[in-house]
């Protein structure tokens, strides 16, 4: 059940055209025309969607003291509309999540192993811990369908090994990717960018870890969550499918 509180929406917004990037944290855009240099508030590769004259929005700071004075937060992408490509958002709005679910204790950056995995839970005596993971890439060949990562991830694939190591502990384990575009409801492992992910992923389904896809409605200026899919079967029939 998705709880109509899941919405994140950002004050203090203009529109502007994407530039080109400088580096993992720094852009180039025009606003009203005139040259700004920006803080991109996402490390991934964003190469399908970070485009010359991509139509994007930003969020002015109130900081006074930072060196970039906005933030790039969306950029519209023709199929898919508004993407949100802040890598904050998908945490804020699980926060928003579980914290609307009642559960007994909801903790972030919880401390399991060698990890800081992003929540703990508890509920009626039993223990949650749930990683989260922001989609913005989509499987072009396969409609409605995300892609994670769109970049190699080592942090990405000790946080599943974490997991399932915590599921066979007891633990209620689940990974939650959040897709931060519109009309995309699963999300699949990007074996080209990183097959390490994908191995460790099934592992983690096969182990009681389950994975869950939240779709999301994004425009220029908000994201929300609309729907929930648990896909876990999904990993674990494919698997014994191949070793069949």
């Amino acid at each position: 059940m998705v709880k109509q509180n899941t919405t994140i929406i950002y004050e203090n917004t203009v529109a502007g055209t994407f530039v080109s990037r400088m580096n993992r944290f720094t852009a180039e855009v025009l606003i009203d025309g005139a040259p700004q240099i920006v803080h991109v508030k996402n490390t991934g590769r964003l190469q399908e969607l970070l485009m010359p004259e991509a139509k994007v929005t930003l969020q002015k700071t109130l900081n006074m003291n930072r060196k970039t004075a906005y933030d790039l937060i969306s950029v519209y992408k023709p199929k898919l509309k508004w993407v949100n490509i802040d890598s904050l958002a998908p945490n804020a709005l699980m926060k928003q999540q579980f914290m609307s679910l009642n559960y007994d204790l909801v903790k972030a950056e919880y401390t399991y192993g060698d990890s800081r995995i992003d929540f703990y839970m508890e509920k009626n005596g039993e223990k949650f811990l749930t990683e989260v993971k922001g989609c913005t890439l989509t499987d072009d060949l396969h409609p409605g369908t995300g892609l994670f990562p769109d970049a190699p991830t080592e942090r990405g694939v000790k946080h599943l090994h974490e997991l399932t190591k915590a599921a066979k502990e007891g633990y209620c384990t689940a990974i939650a990717f959040v897709i931060q575009m519109n009309g995309i409801h699963r999300v699949l492992p990007n074996e080209a960018a990183q097959p390490e992910f994908k191995k460790a992923l099934v592992e983690a389904a096969k182990a009681g870890v389950q994975v869950v896809c939240y779709s999301c409605h994004v425009e220029a200026d908000s994201i929300k969550i609309t729907g929930v899919i648990e896909d876990t079967s999904r990993f674990v029939e494919a698997q014994r499918r191949k070793s069949e």
